[in-house]
């Protein structure tokens, strides 16, 4: 038997009335989206939870049945049910009709729209990965196939399923893709609260450290002021030569050459802020020269003199009890935090067709849970669904390459269709590339917008990533501002664990969540929401050699929309080609959006802060609702937790900006605390007032005009007191926005960049004005341009572009252009070139260039470099006044992976 803290709190039979049993087959009606259907010939269906399914018992939709001898149908608002009465589920005996998009679905119909889902790792892979199917569907259903898991018995032990009952759970929601996670963990089980410190930044690496140098190097990041909140010490904490048949992976005796004081390690972490924890491969069990050997030999009823290692069988409760209590619990009470399960086990083990990594990651989860103050999670690999329970997930030894980093922002957005919502990846990379400094900074700017930003590489020499190790003194700059952001970004993403926690949805999602009836949130991968109030979308590939810039391509959504960083101005509804320096990061807010940020601090920053940076973005109506509580323990679930409710309200030449007086336990927050505000396209103003409970009071303010935004300090604030700011335009304007063309900026800015002849730069620059007026005046400078440069200011100028994605699972070759109604340029398919001008042309395939056009190469020849086919498009072609100026062409080629 187990003890008692691996017991369920589950609910997995549910009410009678949202049952219908018509002989042998059953129909459960969860949610009015959601219904469980279960066929068995013998009539014996399945009540207890199963790996995937935990809650059943769910509140009562309202549905209506319909029944005659031949037939029923159940119908709720979503969907409706038709069953010809005594069949097994065929074709021809069951359908269900998706009411909202009237799609009808039948037993082994293949769901061509699935959005996919993710995958167990990323081991020894470099670039793409075929991922698993998800719940999320453009056809608008999910079937999800619950009949092969293995059940939790009076135990809570997994047992098989007897007979072969068919039971699946059908998904019927249209585009409402939210609505589907919703469902999902409401029966599968929700996506627990991570502690607060998760959050900051981890250093991780392969080395064999000694205990000094380990102390040397959080010292050394703290004087470089480099922020971490958990320090990993990897598998040389123990004894690796071990002189008998264990390989060494295995181990869980500390090496004391190494470390001599491990207690006092432990507390170093701590005194510094940090957490810690042991990187684990258990597969190889307990071998002799572990000093816990006696202890697991006694338990396990071995002769210790016949020095038979302990086997591990994550299977045999024996075992299990005795792993937890011998190898594990005495550690957690010197201070280790968590365990890193490095997944060894394969896919088998002592019970047929249980993969035992589902075993491991729930026993360790439960075991960490065990001190009811103390939220458990683990860190380990993916182990199918229902592991939403179990964050978060270690994506395995990624490839140091572009193509990895480029597939990672897909990925780990991708894994919210199956309600996955924290991966965490080697930042960086793990091993072989070629240790770019550029790769490594444009990774940790994902992982700065990512769920878990972990750095992490293997031994080597050269594969050193502290960040104050490179050269170049602006990778040193760039690489310590983005970890400090990290830091800054901490209530922001507590709050969106907060979300995940209570609504079930991940704080990396696909744009297609918000805009699922948008064509453009189907194709544009690279990007994805980050929370509630931001679309990120980082640069993953290295800069051009001539252009000297990084690209990428957006599609910012119908309204208004800013880049966080530089306050630019774009409009919605349109694809963006964006150009930047290391510094940069694609990140933008709409308008309405606010931003709760720290200050940016060299060390710590993970606590509920003294002050809070207040980012609003003008030009809508916008709230925000911070959520805060004591980060780590399990009191919220009692209530232990507060709100700050912040809003602005737009009224075209004011803005409004109201903090409310802190909601809950307050004494969790400082009592008092700076506020800071900081007030995006805005124009310049000193109609600025401030209240606090209706008392006026004194502000500082200052203006920058390169990024078009008002700062507001000065404001101490009583957790019970509210805050409003007026802020009015100047008597004259007729508005406070400040959307300013930076055109002319960019395409300077650009220039600069450029690895291009000074003197072409200067006459560039001379007639900049002229060329944006009219952008058929750049013609006579392309000649002696690069395919790059000519690109690049074409984007800019002409506001359209082609874009292929290859690191998805379906490649596309987007065609864009924000000024569609404008004939000057067209676009022929087959070689897939867009023309500038008026060119005229025999061809029959060219044709103007829509707002947006998706094509699908075929797959035969373009998906993932399949039978080695090569890809080429010619990416642009110039032709004013009927005759060739010019040609810019870029290939893209295709290797096999």
């Amino acid at each position: 038997m187990l003890p008692g803290h691996f017991s369920l709190d589950v609910k997995p039979v549910a009410s009678e009335d949202t049952v219908v049993r018509l002989g042998n087959a059953r129909f459960t009606v969860l949610t009015s989206r959601l219904i469980r259907l279960e066929y068995d010939p013998n009539g014996e269906f399945e009540d207890r939870a199963t790996q995937m399914i935990w809650y059943r018992q769910q509140p009562v939709p309202a549905f209506a049945v319909q029944q005659d001898q031949d037939f029923l149908t159940i119908e709720t608002d979503a969907f409706l049910l038709r069953y010809t009465v005594g069949q097994p589920f065929t074709t021809k005996s069951l359908s269900i009709q998706v009411k909202a998009n009237h799609v009808i679905w039948h037993p082994g119909d293949v769901n061509s729209g699935n959005l996919k889902g993710t995958t167990r790792t990323l081991d020894g892979i470099n670039g793409y990965a075929p991922l698993s199917n998800g719940f999320i569907s453009r056809s608008g259903w999910s079937l999800l196939d619950d009949s092969a898991t293995f059940v939790l018995n009076e135990n809570f032990w997994l047992e098989a399923r007897s007979g072969s009952t068919v039971d699946w759970y059908f998904f019927a929601y249209s585009h409402d893709y939210k609505a589907v996670l919703r469902d999902y963990c409401a029966v599968s089980g929700s996506v627990p609260l991570i502690p607060r410190w998760i959050l900051g930044n981890w250093w991780s690496r392969f080395w064999a450290y000694t205990q000094d140098e380990l102390e040397t190097l959080i010292n050394d990041f703290e004087a470089h002021e480099i922020p971490l909140s958990v320090c990993i010490v990897d598998m040389d904490w123990h004894i690796t030569e071990t002189g008998n048949d264990c390989t060494g992976w295995t181990g869980y005796t500390w090496n004391k050459e190494l470390f001599p004081d491990p207690q006092a390690l432990i507390d170093f972490f701590h005194e510094k802020g940090l957490r810690t924890t042991l990187n684990l491969h258990p597969a190889e069990g307990v071998h002799p020269h572990e000093g816990q050997y006696p202890a697991m030999v006694q338990r396990m009823g071995i002769d210790p003199a016949s020095k038979t290692p302990v086997e591990f069988d994550i299977t045999d409760p024996t075992f299990v009890n005795a792993y937890f209590e011998i190898l594990h619990h005495p550690y957690e009470a010197m201070g280790i935090d968590f365990w890193w399960l490095d997944w060894q086990q394969g896919l088998t083990c002592r019970i047929e067709g249980l993969d035992p990594l589902w075993l491991i990651n729930h026993l360790h989860f439960q075991d960490l849970g065990r001190n009811s103050d103390q939220r458990p999670f683990i860190f380990s690999r993916w182990g199918n669904e229902g592991h939403q329970r179990y964050p978060i997930g270690f994506s395995g030894d990624s490839y140091m390459t572009w193509d990895t980093l480029r597939f990672q922002p897909y990925m780990t957005a991708t894994a919210s269709n199956v309600g996955y919502g924290w991966w965490s990846h080697d930042i960086g990379g793990h091993t072989s590339g070629d240790g770019d400094s550029e790769l490594f900074t444009r990774w940790v700017q994902f992982g700065v917008f990512s769920p878990i930003l972990r750095i992490h590489t293997t031994k080597g020499y050269f594969y050193d990533q502290r960040p104050w190790m490179f050269d170049n003194a602006e990778v040193r700059n760039v690489l310590r501002d983005a970890l400090q952001l990290r830091h800054a970004l901490v209530p922001y993403l507590y709050t969106m664990a907060w979300r995940a926690h209570t609504e079930s949805l991940p704080l990396m999602l696909p744009m297609y969540y918000e805009y699922p009836e948008e064509e453009s949130a189907y194709h544009c991968p690279q990007q994805y929401l980050f929370g509630t109030e931001l679309i990120v979308a980082p640069f993953t590939s290295p800069a051009d050699p001539d252009t000297r810039l990084a690209r990428q391509v957006v599609w910012l959504p119908e309204g208004d929309w800013y880049h966080v960083f530089t306050g630019e101005y774009y409009s919605g509804d349109a694809w963006h080609a964006i150009y930047g320096t290391l510094k940069d990061i694609p990140v933008f807010a709409k308008a309405g959006a606010i931003l709760p940020l720290a200050p940016k601090q060299g060390w710590g920053g993970i606590d509920n802060p003294d002050t809070l940076h207040i980012h609003a973005f003008a030009g809508a109506d916008g709230s925000f609702t911070l959520y805060e509580d004591d980060g780590d323990s399990r009191n919220y679930l009692k209530g232990e937790s507060c709100t700050t409710a912040i809003t602005q309200r737009w009224l075209g030449q004011r803005l409004d900006l109201t903090i409310a007086p802190v909601q809950g336990k307050t004494d969790l927050i400082p009592a008092v605390r700076n506020v800071e505000v900081t007030l995006h396209g805005v124009k310049a103003t000193e109609c600025i007032a401030a209240q606090v409970d209706g008392k006026s009071i004194d502000l500082a303010t200052s203006y920058d005009v390169a990024t078009e935004s008002l700062h507001i300090q000065g404001i101490r604030l009583n957790v019970s007191a509210g805050l409003c700011i007026q802020v009015q335009a100047r008597t004259g304007e007729d508005t406070l926005l400040s959307r300013r063309c930076r055109k002319r900026e960019t395409l300077l800015r650009m220039l600069r960049s450029f690895r291009l002849n000074v003197g072409i730069r200067n006459l560039l620059a001379e007639h900049i004005d002229a060329i944006i007026a009219n952008p058929d005046e750049l013609a006579p400078y392309l000649v002696p341009m690069k395919a790059s440069h000519q690109r690049a200011l074409c984007e800019i100028l002409y506001e359209a572009g082609i874009h292929y994605i290859a690191d998805t699972h379906d490649p596309v070759l987007l065609i864009m252009w924000n000024n569609c109604d404008d004939e000057a340029i067209t676009y022929r398919y087959g070689d897939g070139y867009l023309e500038f001008g008026f060119l005229r042309s025999a061809h029959h395939d060219i044709d103007r260039v829509p707002r947006f056009k998706a094509i699908i190469p075929d797959v035969k020849t373009w998906s993932h470099g399949a039978l080695g086919e090569h890809v080429q498009l010619t990416q642009w072609q110039l032709d004013i006044d009927y005759h060739r100026l010019a040609t810019v062409s870029e290939h893209y080629h295709e290797e096999t992976p």
